[in-house]
């Protein structure tokens, strides 16, 4: 009889260290992708690449990002990320740390850019004229005792 309850034992110890050594894990990935690709992509304030682009990240939430393309409206947007059913307060622990797998969270994001809007040809002649006579008229003189005590001797 305690031939079995070595072996027990035994099985026991085992599957303890094969519990305590096989720790779970989860692996999580935002990729961003933009029509058109190549849109320069910043999350929260750190500039990640042209689109497409992946990021690897740790804990849930909103995110700020921002979308810049040539020839397109510059785009803002808080996107929210939420957690997957498998993780929240009352499994997170279990899905973090004892499940002997690796768990991926893959999300994927994709943004319609809109061409930047161009202004009428007039309009832009119209700026350009005003701005060449507002450079080309003389300064207007500063107000008397601005100067007064700057270059006196």
């Amino acid at each position: 009889m305690p031939r079995d309850g070595c072996r027990w034992s035994a099985w026991v110890a085992l599957l303890a260290v094969v519990v305590l050594t096989t720790t779970g894990c989860v692996k999580r990935r935002m990729t961003i992708r933009t029509d058109p690709p190549g849109a320069l992509v910043s999350v929260n304030g750190e500039e990640l690449g042209p689109s497409p682009v992946s990021k690897s990240f740790t804990y849930y939430g909103d995110r700020e990002v921002e979308l810049v393309a040539d020839g397109y409206e510059r785009r803002r947007l808080v996107q929210p990320t939420p957690p997957p059913w498998w993780n929240n307060a009352l499994t997170e622990f279990v899905t973090e740390n004892l499940i002997p797998l690796t768990l991926r969270d893959e999300r994927e994001f994709f943004y319609q850019l809109q061409p930047a809007s161009t202004p009428p040809q007039t309009d832009v002649a119209r700026r350009a004229e005003a701005l060449r006579a507002q450079a080309q008229s003389r300064p207007p003189d500063p107000p008397p005792g601005l100067f007064e005590g700057l270059f006196s001797n």
